[in-house]
């Protein structure tokens, strides 16, 4: 089956309730839960709860305050660092304050262990901050503890629908290549590579035809991850370490500030020199999930929104900012909002 009648099939099935194991197969399927068991007992735990990111960041900064909320798992959260300026949700908030030159509030209310299921309860918390953007991290414990695609697809579309109805704009990182991970031993990493492909593809579908934008994580952020997993991973081999967390923060960057309107007006327009194009939305998913950092989001052609093939939209590789100086938050507003 070809790779973008894979994710599109994923995503129909979590859609109309299909069960989705006929994308990937059921003996596939089999296997991997098999897998998830085996490296969840290799992975060992990092010590303690990470390090809360919420607060106020940029406090001598002015304007109109930007409002972010950090839903999923422990990737978003910053799970086995030591100190809130090592973690995702630091990072950005700092990112977002030095490049918009406003005062900035993060949120954070992702947690160790959670999956796609988690994310309604997590909006319930967030939804009184009145965020502007919600960065989204999730999909990895799906995986790991054998749910079905289809479902975690279907949750993640609910939850993007339920943020835009709001008015919150949303960025959801996808599904990690898991075939990156050092417990998931050969020759099954190639197995979960393609399974979490095609999940990151479907996830990027559903939450663009529900109004939100993805970032792909790929493989884990980049070759740097396979070639230095001493460096860029963590304690337990399954979580990013400082430096991996830099990584992650420094790709959803410029796709938060895209969301929130602060973009350079070269970047308004598709670069082709970049490879990026306005795309149907099934090829721009799977050309998403080969290269890290890539942003879809949905577009008009000729005033329409879809095409013979599904949804338009721009698949873009926004240019990655200098990193910023990181800050620890602040529990209290200094300026008047």
């Amino acid at each position: 089956m070809g790779k973008a009648r894979a994710a599109r099939r994923l995503a129909a099935a979590a859609a109309y309730g299909g069960g989705g194991l006929s994308v990937v197969g059921a003996s596939l399927y089999g296997v991997l839960r098999t897998e998830a068991v085996l490296a969840r007992r290799m992975i060992g735990n990092a010590d303690g709860e990470p390090p809360d990111s919420t607060g106020w960041y940029g406090q001598d900064r002015g304007g109109p305050a930007v409002k972010v909320v950090l839903l999923g798992d422990s990737s978003a959260a910053g799970y086995g660092v030591e100190r809130v300026e090592q973690t995702p949700g630091a990072r950005l908030a700092s990112g977002i304050a030095e490049a918009a030159d406003r005062r900035t509030y993060l949120a954070s209310f992702a947690h160790v262990g959670a999956q796609t299921r988690d994310l309604d309860g997590q909006i319930d918390r967030a939804l009184p901050v009145e965020p502007d953007v919600a960065v989204i991290l999730v999909g990895a414990n799906d995986v790991t503890h054998s749910r079905r695609p289809s479902e975690s697809v279907r949750l993640l579309g609910a939850a993007v629908r339920r943020l835009r109805e709001t008015g919150t704009e949303v960025v959801v990182g996808t599904c990690p290549d898991l075939g990156t991970i050092e417990p998931i031993a050969a020759p099954l990493k190639q197995v979960a590579r393609l399974w979490s492909r095609r999940l990151a593809a479907a996830q990027t579908i559903v939450t663009v035809e529900a109004g939100g934008r993805t970032v792909s994580l790929a493989s884990v952020l980049g070759p740097e991850f396979a070639e230095s997993p001493a460096l860029f991973f963590g304690p337990d081999r399954f979580h990013p370490s400082a430096a991996g967390y830099a990584g992650l923060a420094s790709v959803l960057l410029p796709s938060v500030l895209a969301a929130v309107g602060v973009v350079p007006f070269e970047e308004l327009v598709p670069e082709p020199a970049r490879d990026e194009a306005v795309l149907p939305i099934t090829e721009a998913a799977v050309e998403a999930t080969r290269t890290p950092g890539t942003e879809v989001d949905g577009t008009r052609v000729d005033d329409s929104a879809r095409g013979a093939r599904g949804p338009w939209v721009q698949l873009r590789r926004r240019r990655r900012h200098p990193e910023a100086d990181v800050e620890a938050p602040s529990s209290t507003e200094t300026v008047d909002s």
